[in-house]
């Protein structure tokens, strides 16, 4: 019997593919390559500095194996130039508790081997003028508004640029706007608060933390919703020293020259060049009793000139550890800058403000000025409320400052 051609072709292919799967099968894996050597990765041991204890008290870590002396100067130390020296162990930590601390925040700084240094280990800085700290807060009744809090409404703080025409030169302000804002079309009081000599317009919320101080009152119903403009007060500066190039000195300027030249001008451009750029710029109540202005040492000092010269202006006026304001021009005597301010107080006594509120620290060294303020005030009849503090010329008094004086406004 004849075979069929296309039955043994079939036949032949399917033998072969039989053969090829068998054959895969029986082919041993091959081995996958091995991957390329990677270098051992090992995070760095982590030191905590500073550790807020349960106790309230404080401990400082610095690892410098190398170093033979550390010191940490703080905020809780008393006297200036105090410090305290941190201990080394065996494997090069440096350690040191202290405390316990009453509730506040408190700034502090190392020395190692002499050479000033910030704790690493600490990503909160806070700058006053040219010199850094680093900072903590101990929680308690007393600081509880110095904390960015969740599921507090926060307001915006905008760093914003205008011209003054007095000072000849574009400057940088913050202005500080409440929660909701943006999204109504309600209007505001405004709040000038200046700072201290050495400071410039980042003062009052890096060192003073009056953003989160303005949150929490508003939040607790305990201020109203106000706009805040914190300035420079330093009239040769256009904006913050670590933000801002300073301006070119004028020919033959040294030192305080260009400062001394502008001697009052910051005073005058607040009130002709400052407050017409907010209230165009700003949804803002107008007229004295829906302006406040206070202001710390030489931003005290700023506030007696703003307010001598423009009675009436402002229904609220906070001195903050500042004596009495006794400039006045070069080569005038003492007895005639006396009575010219007295006049203008007079003025000032009847223009019809609302609060006039002065504060100041026991150990501050400019307390006797405070004094000599009030007894001038007294004889002339001029009400005012007072506030001393314990303590110094430091911010530990001046956020407490801001913390009462804002719940007195616009009330």
């Amino acid at each position: 019997m004849k075979k069929n051609n296309n039955s043994l072709f079939v036949t032949f292919v399917t033998i072969l593919s039989l053969l090829a799967v068998t054959a895969f099968a029986q082919e041993p894996a091959r081995p996958a390559a091995a991957p390329a050597a990677r270098p051992a990765f090992r995070m760095p041991a982590r030191i905590i500095s500073p550790e807020i204890l349960s106790d309230n008290k404080v401990t400082f870590r610095v690892y410098a194996k190398d170093a033979q002396k550390i010191t940490v100067s703080g905020e809780w130390q008393a006297g200036f130039g105090a410090s305290q020296e941190l201990v080394k162990n065996d494997t090069g930590l440096f350690v040191l508790t202290v405390g316990p601390l009453a509730p506040e925040l408190y700034g502090y700084s190392f020395s190692v081997d002499g050479a000033g240094a910030l704790d690493g280990n600490n990503p909160q800085v806070r700058r006053d003028g040219a010199r850094y700290q680093n900072f903590f807060i101990i929680p308690g009744k007393e600081s509880d508004l110095y904390f960015h809090k969740h599921g507090v409404p926060h307001g915006t703080l905008s760093k914003v640029w205008y011209n003054s025409p007095v000072i000849g030169i574009d400057r940088r302000l913050y202005v500080y706007t409440p929660a909701g804002y943006e999204t109504s079309t309600q209007k505001y009081p405004v709040f000038y608060l200046l700072h201290g000599a050495g400071g410039d317009e980042d003062a009052w919320t890096n060192m003073g933390r009056a953003a989160q101080i303005m949150d929490n009152l508003i939040a607790q119903g305990k201020a109203k919703p106000m706009i805040v403009v914190m300035t420079n007060g330093n009239a040769n500066q256009a904006g913050a020293q670590n933000d801002v190039p300073p301006l070119p000195a004028a020919q033959g300027e040294e030192g305080m020259a260009s400062y001394m030249r502008l001697a009052g001008k910051f005073e005058e451009h607040l009130v002709k060049d400052v407050v017409p750029f907010i209230e165009k710029n700003y949804r803002t109540l107008t007229g004295r009793d829906n302006l406040a202005i206070a202001g710390l040492s030489m931003g005290g000092m700023h506030t007696q000139t703003i307010t001598n010269n423009n009675p009436g202006m402002f229904g609220y006026i906070g001195v903050f550890s500042m004596g009495l304001m006794t400039m006045g021009p070069q080569n005038q005597d003492a007895a005639k800058i006396e009575a010219e301010r007295n006049k203008k107080l007079e003025v000032l006594k009847n223009s019809g403000q609302k609060l006039y509120w002065i504060a100041c620290g026991k150990d501050d060294f400019l307390y006797n000025g405070v004094i000599s303020m009030r007894e001038t005030y007294d004889k002339l009849g001029f009400k005012y409320i007072y506030r001393e503090s314990t303590g110094g010329h430091t911010w530990t008094n001046w956020r407490i400052y801001l913390s009462e004086f804002a719940p007195m406004l616009f009330k």
